[in-house]
């Protein structure tokens, strides 16, 4: 009997283990056609169901049998080498927003943690985007910024044309910070113009020979593309783990180049051996929708001492933004 009662409990113990690997997404509202939507509620289902029974099993995703195109694949499966994730909702109900290309549903709760529980790391919440055509084909999974963020720079838009380039630019940059935790290269060599100015900022603390302390500066340094992709491998290769968040967004479209935006973060940014947080500027030239380019990237640390009375945040003038920048 005891034997009996013992097998009960342990098939129960495995049954409520696989269940809980499950997770149901459903869209609330936001969309008319009801097979897309199921659609879009199957797929985005499968990869949170797969990403915990993947974690669960200290495994490798199984993307193939998601049904997932090839690009998205790869893209996954970078993010996952990197940033392993899980889901800790076993039902998720969130809207579906329209975009210029299709649909996307926000929103989505991550925990981001190591498959090894050997590695002394914390566990990180974040959340995903999952976007789709027009179809409700995948089209990409990227963390994203939240929502409060994401509506502040919608509701800015000042016509139609204008609401399409935000969300664009929302788009690419949930792909930017993205693409950090799959530290994928390519995607960076394929976004920055070739001719893109780096400039990155460093506090450099003084002391004059008596001790007294004075004022601290910046020390600003210049960077081909090149240069900096170069050493942004080699962080990469040196470091297990690099994680960026954007607590922060303000978009400003140029008065008179419809087509040139700059974006300025409050961006969070650690890896094993650094952390660090400041502001990231970006120039924006959207003159090709499809293939948008990024001709200035700028980060500077977001606080110093100024006056030699303690450190205080930066002030806002001080901060690079579109009008630093000739078009």
């Amino acid at each position: 009997m005891k034997k009996e009662l013992l097998l009960l409990f342990v098939s129960t113990l495995s049954l409520a283990i696989g269940a809980a690997d499950k997770v149901t997404v459903r869209i609330s509202d936001g969309i008319e056609n009801e097979a897309v939507k199921l659609k879009m509620e199957r797929i985005t289902s499968s990869i949170l169901s797969e990403a915990n029974a993947a974690h669960e099993q200290r495994r490798e995703m199984n993307y193939s049998s998601l049904g997932i195109p090839a690009d998205v694949q790869g893209s996954l499966a970078a993010l996952w080498d990197n940033s392993p994730f899980i889901s800790m909702d076993s039902e998720i109900v969130e809207h579906c927003i329209t975009t210029g290309s299709g649909y996307q549903i926000r929103n989505i709760p991550l925990i981001l943690k190591p498959l090894n529980d050997d590695l002394d790391e914390d566990e990180e919440y974040q959340e995903a985007v999952v976007s789709f055509d027009k179809e409700g084909n995948l089209v990409s999974f990227f963390l994203s910024i939240s929502m409060y963020l994401y509506m502040n720079v919608v509701r800015d838009n000042k016509e139609i044309f204008d609401l399409r380039r935000r969300q664009l630019i929302l788009d690419y940059v949930e792909q930017f910070r993205t693409s950090y935790n799959q530290k994928d290269l390519n995607f960076l060599e394929s976004v920055f113009s070739d001719d893109a100015l780096i400039i990155t900022g460093k506090v450099i603390q003084r002391k004059s020979p008596e001790g007294i302390h004075i004022p601290d500066k910046i020390e600003y340094k210049k960077q081909s593309k090149q240069q900096y992709l170069t050493n942004l491998k080699r962080v990469f290769q040196n470091n297990r783990k690099i994680h960026v968040n954007f607590d922060e967004i303000e978009v400003m479209r140029h008065p008179t180049n419809k087509d040139f935006y700059g974006v300025t973060l409050h961006q969070g940014y650690s890896s094993d051996r650094y952390h660090d947080e400041g502001y990231l500027f970006l120039l924006w030239d959207f003159r090709d929708e499809q293939h948008p380019q990024i001709h200035v990237r700028t980060w500077q640390p977001d606080a110093y001492d100024s006056d030699g009375k303690g450190v205080k945040p930066i002030k806002k003038d001080e901060i690079f933004s579109l009008s630093d920048f000739e078009i």
